[in-house]
């Protein structure tokens, strides 16, 4: 175990940064690193916050994309109806985040057997998916209709289990429904803005009152740290999935939980 609560920030950030936008969860590689670490934070708010580091890199990597985007809403058919899909795909997230928020902190969030347990069965369904998803009818994002949208955004809900990953259900969501290997990672690129500041957003408002200066301090590293390693991930990732596919988080994601089920079943 690390004493050094600082330190322990700083890592936990890095694997926020390279875990967000891959379909591994995040959220799940960092409570499970937490638990064995023992590492836990006030109403675990520092694992939800940090997240928006991961945000503002994928802002500033499609900062030009976004802007030239909600420009052109106002007069451009296509551009207008992206930015709607995307707030459409978002809409189911906010009801049952709202409503299920406590139980998914104090539970879900506190059950690393079913955190592991989802890993692999993630695993599981990536691999499967991966190989065997419809021939795609979308090879761009911005060609997504408002249903299919709609539909993505039921499959994002999922990822309120912690394990199953917010990129990993909308992108296998995308594949199932027709989206190319490329395009269903860059809709959930852009599906995570809304997403992810709003759960922050949200957190901190429901934890504002045991938030403490040590724990803004944990934050502060971390965000840093997730912001920075994102940066690299986001840059590497759509051209990776275009060539490859995503076979190699299924497996990663099936080696972690495995490990981590192993490692808490023998009492660790």
């Amino acid at each position: 175990m690390l004493e050094n609560t600082t330190l322990v920030a700083a890592l936990l950030g890095v694997l926020e940064g390279l875990t967000e936008f891959i379909p591994v969860s995040s959220t799940g590689h960092l409570l499970l690193a937490g638990h064995f670490l023992g590492f836990q934070s006030a109403g675990r708010t520092f694992e939800v916050v940090i997240q928006l580091g991961a945000v503002l890199a994928i802002l500033s990597v499609y900062s030009a994309r976004l802007w030239s985007l909600l420009r052109a809403a106002p007069h451009d058919e296509n551009a207008r109806r992206f930015v709607i899909a995307v707030l459409v795909a978002f809409a189911p997230a906010v009801v049952v985040g709202v409503l299920a928020h406590d139980f998914i902190k104090t539970v879900l969030f506190e059950t690393p057997v079913l955190i592991s347990v989802m890993l692999i069965l993630g695993g599981a369904v990536l691999l499967f998916v991966d190989r065997l998803a419809p021939a795609p009818e979308y090879e761009e994002a911005t060609d997504f209709r408002l249903g299919m949208a709609f539909k993505i955004g039921l499959f994002q809900c999922l990822a309120m289990i912690p394990g199953v990953s917010r990129s990993g259900a909308t992108i296998v969501g995308a594949l199932l429904l027709g989206a190319g290997k490329r395009a269903a990672a860059e809709f959930s690129f852009f599906l995570s803005m809304p997403t992810m500041g709003a759960a922050v957003a949200y957190d901190l408002f429901k934890n504002r009152d045991i938030l403490d200066l040590s724990a803004l301090s944990d934050i502060a590293v971390g965000f840093v740290a997730a912001f920075l390693s994102a940066l690299l991930v986001v840059r590497w990732l759509l051209g990776y999935v275009s060539r490859h596919g995503y076979a190699l988080f299924g497996w990663w994601r099936i080696i972690v939980g495995s490990l981590a089920l192993t490692a808490l079943l023998l009492g660790y």
